[in-house]
């Protein structure tokens, strides 16, 4: 079978993609604008062959370069990335080569934009936040009866896009004033501001939209408030089967999986963000119920599957290339299940402990550490260090230990 792999050189672990798939007998064919020479070596090793592609927003040499492949190896089976910023292009390509596995362009209406999300959420049993999509100046008065209804802050972000550096909220008249001074770049979504955190629901599903794999991801500080007030963070994630301080596991997992069904997500890694109020909304939902955010039809960012990794003793690298290759699982399952959690420093402070204090205190638990790349780390920050660990207090603690300051 022929797997083309598009942008297998970013981010760079994505070479354990590509790893998994060929163990399973795939030509992984990859895609990328990256020279070959400056690609990770394990990636240059699992691929089949690499054709570089100088522009990849470049509609005709992508598709020269997948013509190139499906004239030398055959019939192309699976166009991928598994990236949030190619899912257009991985689109477009599959229905210029009629291949079916996977998404087309007229699906993309509502897997990109947040406010189409809305409809799919609902159907699938999940409470929404009030939004309104604006433009400009001409959507003022609009937004202003829109703001009267929610109340202030109100959070505005693109309608479509991933991150949080142009996410923000509008506490006041005056900064809804600003923001409505000029023609938007994009639309963007406006929705009544929740004081919560976020919870994930993540997972890989087969051809029928069946949750095979599932798992959650915990982030207890805003990621808007990472982005522009320049903290530390940490993240958790927990597998269903251990307990969770800040959701009903049961009603979460019901809800996510019908989610995934009325996306009609099928034969792909998801990443469905909710809302944990942190107190009650009127007209919404109560303290410690959840709303839904966005969907993502990829895996969660960063080097996030690495930490699921370690929180279900098991490969997601190797779940996801088995339902490609099978269409089922045929790894174990089955095994222990840890709190795995993420904990990252900034150069801009001062920590307590030294990086080998930590090491020497917790060498055991800790399962992945080093400095992100430059574009990653304007996000996750600089240092990471994984770690995994029987109880949520204990992964708590030595969370406390590691972002600890002077």
């Amino acid at each position: 079978m022929n797997f083309i792999f598009v942008s297998p050189n970013f981010p760079v672990r994505y070479f354990k993609w590509v790893e998994s798939l060929r163990s399973r007998g795939f030509n992984v064919l990859g895609i990328g604008d990256s020279p070959y020479n400056d690609l990770n070596p394990r990636l240059t090793a699992a691929l089949t062959e690499y054709y570089y592609v100088n522009d990849m927003s470049n509609n005709y040499a992508m598709e020269e370069a997948v013509a190139y492949f499906q004239t030398k190896y055959g019939k192309i089976d699976f166009i991928e990335s598994n990236n949030e910023w190619w899912l257009e292009e991985d689109a477009r390509l599959r229905e210029a080569f009629h291949v079916d596995t996977g998404f087309h362009p007229s699906d993309m209406a509502h897997i990109k934009a947040k406010s189409q999300m809305k409809e799919y959420f609902r159907k699938g049993g999940a409470k929404t936040m009030r939004y309104l999509v604006v433009k400009g100046p001409e959507d003022k008065e609009t937004a202003l009866k829109f703001i009267e209804e929610v109340g202030y802050p109100v959070f505005v972000k693109p309608d479509i896009g991933v991150g949080a550096s142009d996410s923000y909220s509008l506490k006041n008249p005056a900064e809804v004033d600003s923001f409505f001074e000029k023609q938007l770049p994009e639309p963007y979504i406006m929705e009544e501001f929740i004081d919560g955190r976020i919870v994930s629901f993540d997972g890989i599903c087969n051809s029928k939209g069946e949750v095979v794999f599932c798992c959650t991801d915990h982030f207890p500080i805003p990621i808007d408030r990472i982005v522009h007030d320049g903290l530390d963070h940490v993240y958790y994630n927990i597998p269903f089967s251990m307990p969770m301080i800040d959701v009903d596991p049961v009603e979460f997992e019901r809800v996510g999986r019908g989610v995934v069904k009325a996306f009609g997500i099928k034969r792909r890694f998801f990443h469905i963000e909710f809302f944990v109020l942190n107190q009650d909304k009127p007209g919404l939902a109560k303290k410690d119920e959840f709303v839904a955010l966005e969907c993502n039809m990829r895996a969660p960012g960063g080097y996030t599957p690495d930490l699921i990794d370690y929180g279900s003793s098991v490969s997601v690298y190797d779940i996801y290339a088995d339902i490609m290759a099978y269409d089922e699982v045929r790894v174990d399952l089955t095994k222990p299940k840890k709190i795995a959690v993420a904990s990252h420093r900034k150069d801009t402070f001062n920590y307590l402990h030294s990086i080998g204090e930590v090491t020497e205190k917790y060498g055991p638990h800790i399962k992945m550490s080093g400095r992100y790349p430059a574009h990653i780390a304007v996000v996750m920050g600089d240092f990471y260090m994984f770690a995994a660990f029987d109880t949520y207090e204990e992964a708590q603690e030595f969370d406390r230990y590691f972002r600890a300051k002077k």
